[in-house]
């Protein structure tokens, strides 16, 4: 009887195969180290966390003026006036009336201060006379003023001073993680190759892990402070019970927490590879100064348009000014509910091509020393 041996399979894919997943797992284990030391280092920095302290506690008491401010600062203005005028005075809001005799005795009280404002009787269309020491009190003569009728077309229409510091706000919010965290990274990168650090780590680190690395640990720190930013501030609406913060920022205050996840790691992946081309921390403002205009353009632009429609709904579409012009859309009620998505997945798309550009100088740059390495040299084969 004759047996057939059992065919052998064939080793050359299982083998790739099993290569392949060794190599992945090298590679994500190299970019966790690498991040878990950026994360590390930044977290014993006393810099660092106390700057952040500081810029929690100005959120939450911005918070709390804006809540209670008004009500501290805005006193009812005290008026002296005689028992026949009174009860006219007592039906207006924002005013204390002080009992006076006659009309003498109420320019007596404006005199002397106890008063900051008197009322008497006058002979004039309006029967009354407003007393002043050395002025009228214009909020007085404005209550008492007769007022006409008022239509109101949109009476839900967003202030445009508050529109425009709440614009001011995510913008000066973007602006300040995307430079602090964004020249963190370029200075980390700049620091290890003018001490030729980065050459031992490439003995066991592929380029790739360390970029991976440093974008991972700075966007963990990044996210972490943005939403801490956002917490403080919906508690601090929770707690002043806040209608603007809790009814009309949520919304806006997640989007601008999403869009910034993924514009930030297209960011820093750029600040990285700018870092990569120079070898002395002196030539650094130079490389980054092309993002730090790509970040401060967009920046000033949503601040000025920020109530313009049109330039909102273009900005949502650029890459690095949808983290602050789609919340902007939202809070003003401006966006169909499918744009926010599609903003998304245009600065997602944009966030890959710019860490495949990013990853491709990073790797050609890094041991390049001397003069400033060009970018358009960096990217040809």
């Amino acid at each position: 009887m004759t047996t057939t041996a059992p065919r052998p399979s064939a080793p050359g894919r299982a083998d790739a195969s099993v290569a392949n997943d060794r190599g992945r797992t090298r590679f994500a284990q190299a970019a966790g180290i690498v991040a878990q030391r950026e994360i590390m280092v930044q977290l014993r920095s006393k810099a660092f966390i106390i700057s952040t302290l500081i810029t929690l506690a100005l959120v939450f008491g911005a918070v709390l003026l804006s809540s209670i401010g008004p009500e501290l600062f805005d006193e009812d203005t005290e008026v002296a006036t005689t028992a026949e005028i009174a009860p006219t005075l007592e039906a207006l809001d924002g005013l204390a009336v002080v009992p006076a005799d006659d009309a003498d005795a109420v320019r007596e009280a404006v005199r002397d201060g106890s008063a900051d404002a008197g009322v008497i009787a006058g002979d004039g269309p309006s029967g009354l006379v407003v007393v002043g020491d050395r002025e009228a009190d214009g909020g007085l003569i404005q209550l008492l003023s007769v007022t006409p009728e008022v239509e109101l077309l949109d009476p839900n229409a967003p202030d445009p001073m508050l529109t425009y510091f709440i614009g001011l706000a995510f913008g000066l919010v973007f602006f300040m993680s995307a430079m602090t965290f964004g020249q963190t990274i370029a200075q980390s990168v700049v620091e290890e190759k003018q001490s030729r650090i980065v050459e031992i780590m490439l003995a066991t680190v592929p380029a790739r892990a360390i970029l991976a690395g440093k974008v991972i640990g700075n966007s963990v720190l990044a996210f972490g402070q943005i939403a801490l930013i956002a917490a403080v501030t919906l508690i601090g609406g929770a707690l002043t019970g806040s209608q603007l913060l809790l009814d009309g920022l949520g919304m806006p205050i997640v989007w601008f927490v999403v869009l910034f996840t993924v514009g930030f790691i297209m960011l820093a992946a750029l600040y990285a590879a700018a870092a990569a081309l120079v070898s002395r921390a002196e030539d650094l403002g130079s490389a980054t100064s092309p993002l730090i205009f790509l970040v401060m353009i967009p920046y000033f632009l949503v601040i000025v348009f920020n109530n313009n429609p049109l330039a909102l709904q273009i900005m949502s579409y650029v890459p690095f000014s949808a983290p602050v012009a789609v919340p902007m859309r939202v809070y003003l009620q401006t966006t169909e509910w499918w744009e926010p998505y599609l903003s998304l997945g245009v600065l997602a798309l944009s966030t890959v091509l710019a860490i495949a550009i990013a990853s491709r100088i990073y790797e050609r740059s890094l041991l390049k020393t001397g003069s400033m390495v060009k970018w358009r040299d960096a990217l040809k084969r």
